[in-house]
C-alpha cells in the first residue's frame, strides 16, 4: 500500500460511519488525513485514534455546504500540509421524512449538503489540484437510500453520481480523475481498488 504513503487525503464528513473507516484505513496505509466534520466531537476522536496508532492526522471543523467555509477549510490543509492529493466527498445528511411531510428546510439542507457540498469541494480543491495536475476526488454515493423515506437523499445522490460523471470528462484531461464509489460493506476495499489502479 505504498501508493498512499505521505499522500495528503482530505475526508469530508469524516467523524462516523464510512468517514470514519475511511480517514481510519487511509491513516493505517501511510497517509496524511483531513479529517473534516460539522461537530469536533466525533472527528476529535478519529484523530486521536489515528494518532495513537503512530498516524498522522488533523481535525477540520467546516461546514461543506457553505462556500466560505469550503474555502477555509481547503486553505488551512493547503497550509498545514502543502496541498491534497486525494479528496473523499463523503459528508451527506439523511432526513427519514415523505416527500409530502419534507419541510422545505430539510429539503435544501439535504441537497446543500451531499450535492452543493461535493460540487463546493471539488472545484475548489480540484482548482489546487490543476496547479500539480494530478490528483484523484472520489465521491462515495449510496444508489438505493435507505427505505422508502428517502426521496431527498436519492435525489441527491442521483445528482451527485452525474455531478461526478461531468467533473470527471472536465478534468481528466488536467490530471485530475474523478470517481463514484458505492457506499456498501465493502468501501473500504472499493475505494482502495479504485486510487490502486488509477
Amino acid at each position: 500500500m505504498n501508493y498512499l504513503r505521505d499522500k495528503i487525503v482530505l475526508v469530508t464528513g469524516a467523524g462516523k460511519g464510512a468517514g470514519r473507516a475511511l480517514a481510519l484505513a487511509f491513516a493505517e496505509r501511510g497517509a496524511v488525513v483531513a479529517a473534516n466534520d460539522i461537530s469536533p466531537t466525533n472527528v476529535d476522536q478519529v484523530v486521536a485514534e489515528i494518532a495513537a496508532q503512530g498516524g498522522q492526522a488533523k481535525a477540520y471543523i467546516e461546514d461543506v455546504a457553505k462556500k466560505v467555509g469550503v474555502q477555509y477549510l481547503v486553505n488551512s490543509v493547503e497550509e498545514d500540509f502543502g496541498g491534497i492529493d486525494i479528496l473523499v466527498n463523503h459528508a451527506a445528511v439523511e432526513p427519514h421524512m415523505s416527500l409530502l411531510d419534507m419541510d422545505e428546510w430539510d429539503w435544501h439542507r439535504t441537497l446543500d449538503v451531499n450535492l452543493t457540498g461535493a460540487f463546493l469541494m471539488t472545484q475548489s480543491v480540484g482548482r489546487m489540484m490543476r496547479v500539480k495536475g494530478k490528483g484523484a476526488i472520489l465521491n462515495i454515493v449510496t444508489g438505493s437510500g435507505k427505505g422508502l423515506l428517502a426521496g431527498a437523499y436519492r435525489s441527491s445522490m442521483a445528482g451527485l453520481a452525474a455531478l461526478s460523471h461531468q467533473a470527471d470528462l472536465e478534468l481528466s484531461p488536467i490530471g485530475i480523475r474523478v470517481y463514484v464509489v458505492e457506499n456498501s460493506e465493502n468501501l473500504v476495499n472499493d475505494v482502495m481498488m479504485v486510487l490502486e489502479v488509477k
